[in-house]
């Protein structure tokens, strides 16, 4: 399942090496953030998709609602 995002930004870092390698650091960054961003966002999307088969099993529902309650607690104590 992850495959997909990590076979997207590894040839761009590669991609991104060989850009900055050429003296374009600028654009190697950002073709390196760029990269991150879109597999950041495809395990994400990824994520919604298979969270409601994952909160079948015991142990993440357990992990899943005690980070939303963490969550809740920390955006609590910065609104005060």
């Amino acid at each position: 399942m992850l495959l997909i995002p990590a076979s997207i930004v590894e040839p761009l870092k590669l991609g991104a090496v060989a850009i900055a390698g050429e003296g374009h650091w600028i654009t190697g960054t950002a073709v390196i953030v760029c990269a991150y961003a879109a597999s950041l966002f495809l395990v994400e999307r990824l994520f919604r998709i298979v969270r409601p088969k994952l909160l079948t099993l015991p142990w993440f529902a357990r992990l899943w609602n005690w980070l939303l309650s963490v969550r809740a607690n920390a955006l609590g104590w910065l609104r005060r």
